[in-house]
């Protein structure tokens, strides 16, 4: 069983809207945000464009298509596992492959996470005028650590993932400014199609000047091309 630590600070909700430009949350104080995903889609849309040509539009949908149903069942599980809600009866109805996959960084969630201080929790800053939900925020090896799930099917050089990096930034940043209490360490949870998983720990601090360059790129209106 994962500990929950509550705190007050985050007992708050934001509304959020989908537009063919991104997402946007609302803030209680009525601020309204770009989603950090939104942020830095121009990191990775060039290559996605290029990729798309390179293989052709039909088989680029399904391709993203199970890709994007991989990654929603196995951040399902995760989440309902680390909230101690996942029954054996729900494993045994699982699809095979969802399942394996799960299997696959269940060992490192078991040894690794400890006091588990949010799971899906809205966060804004401010300070970076960024909202968005990371998928856990937790101890790490007794390290409090913004931890992301995610799919690949091979293991992912660190140099192509830099935006998965930022991201995972601007979630340290976010619950800093919301509770007061600080993260400086980032871990990406990959569960690999081919097999297996893939670890990554990392420290914000070597990820601040490039996600402070992403937001400014955002909002001086270059994003538009992009729309």
């Amino acid at each position: 069983m994962f500990n929950h630590v509550r705190l007050p600070e985050l007992d708050f909700e934001l509304k959020s809207e989908t537009t063919n430009k991104g997402r946007t949350y609302v803030t209680p104080e009525g601020d309204v945000y770009p989603s950090v995903t939104t942020v830095l889609s121009p990191y990775s849309k060039q290559a996605i464009m290029e990729w798309r040509q390179r293989v052709g539009e039909a088989e680029a949908n399904k391709i993203s298509t199970q890709a994007s149903t991989r990654g929603t069942k196995l951040h399902l599980m995760c989440e309902q596992y680390l909230l101690n809600e996942l029954t054996p009866l729900q494993m045994q109805t699982v699809m095979p492959d969802t399942k394996e996959l799960f299997l696959s960084v269940k060992p490192h969630l078991d040894k690794h996470i400890g006091d588990i201080y949010a799971i899906e929790q809205p966060l804004y800053s401010n300070k970076l005028k960024l909202a968005g939900k990371p998928d856990c925020i937790a101890e790490w090896d007794k390290v409090l650590s913004v931890v992301d799930h995610k799919t690949s099917k091979k293991e992912k050089s660190e140099e192509y993932i830099l935006n998965y990096f930022m991201q995972a930034t601007a979630y340290c940043e976010m619950f800093e400014e919301r509770t007061g209490i600080p993260i400086n360490q980032i871990v990406l949870c990959f569960a690999l199609v081919e097999g297996g998983s893939q670890i990554i720990v990392k420290q914000k601090h070597d990820y601040l000047q490039p996600l402070n360059e992403y937001i400014d790129y955002y909002w001086s209106g270059i994003h538009e091309e992009y729309a």
